[in-house]
């Protein structure tokens, strides 16, 4: 059913309450895992001045954050890969889930509702209007 999810990320413990669902349902389904971490762009902007080099400082610190959740998942028999993307959160991920063939998207929302949702924007509520394909969403609270 879903042979490939695309897991976004941020590097917060929110960002991860997905996790178990999506190792539960890769080792079910025998699913390949895609991490995904996009540096949103902005945060380039707001770099801009070490763009070069905060780039390629933050895509080699986000590629050993992703590698270290890829080796659980691996450890565990789950063929996985891993991406760094730079652009808008919501269009990378959508860009990615099509280049990969995703079947599912699995993220986690931090839950956000009313004036915090409109001032903050969310990046699941993005991918929400936008999205071809199903999506796993896994609401989560303060943690």
């Amino acid at each position: 059913m879903y042979q490939t999810i695309l897991v976004p990320l941020d590097g917060s413990t929110r960002a991860e309450t997905i996790l178990p669902h999506v190792e539960n349902l890769a080792l079910l389904l025998k699913s390949r895992v895609i991490f995904l971490q996009v540096w949103t762009v902005h945060e380039a902007i707001t770099h801009a001045d070490d763009y070069i080099l905060d780039y390629d400082k933050k895509k080699e610190i986000f590629g050993k954050y992703l590698a270290s959740i890829q080796e659980g998942f691996q450890k565990k028999g789950i063929e996985s890969i891993c991406f760094v993307e730079m652009g808008d959160a919501v269009e990378t991920i959508l860009s990615v889930a099509q280049r990969e063939n995703a079947d599912l998207i699995a993220i986690a929302s931090h839950g956000r509702s009313g004036l915090s949702r409109v001032f903050y924007g969310s990046v699941t509520a993005g991918i929400m209007q936008k999205i071809d394909r199903p999506m796993l969403v896994i609401r989560t609270r303060n943690i």
